[in-house]
């Protein structure tokens, strides 16, 4: 069971991954929305910033993981199915290190959710602006 929760562990990373690249792809090609005129301009550098880190963050966490499994000469499918070459040669100091990155990563981007989501509270419920809805599904409610 344990080797089949890491086939999944790594394959959903895969998964994100590929979201976050098409996401990306996305980005580029489409206009993002304003942000609210009432946004102070370290909210707004803040907001920019925590997006773009995002990005970083959900990029190298996968890659790092790839990295880690290389390293450790240890072969992977996604999901079962797709062989993963690995992307280093095979380093035990690597894997560790590699490993000790990834619980680093993992961290910054569990504060960053925590962060995030208490300042899209903050603008629901102190500021009383659309930043919230603009996040959800279906048109912005005010």
């Amino acid at each position: 069971m344990k080797l089949d929760l890491f086939v999944w562990h790594k394959s959903l990373g895969f998964v994100i991954l590929l979201l976050v690249v098409l996401r990306l792809i996305w980005r580029v090609v489409n206009q993002t929305p304003a942000l609210p005129a009432g946004m102070s301009g370290i909210e707004r550098l803040g907001a920019r910033a925590s997006h773009w880190l995002f990005y970083v963050l959900l990029i190298l966490l996968p890659v790092n993981g790839w990295v880690i499994n290389s390293a450790a000469n240890v072969p992977f499918s996604i999901f079962w199915l797709v062989p993963l070459p690995a992307i280093v040669a095979p380093s035990p100091a690597l894997a560790g290190t590699a490993e000790n990155a990834h619980f680093v990563l993992f961290s910054l981007l569990s504060l960053f959710v925590v962060v995030h989501a208490g300042a899209a509270l903050r603008h629901h419920f102190v500021k009383g602006d659309a930043v919230l809805s603009r996040m959800l599904f279906g048109p912005p409610r005010t």
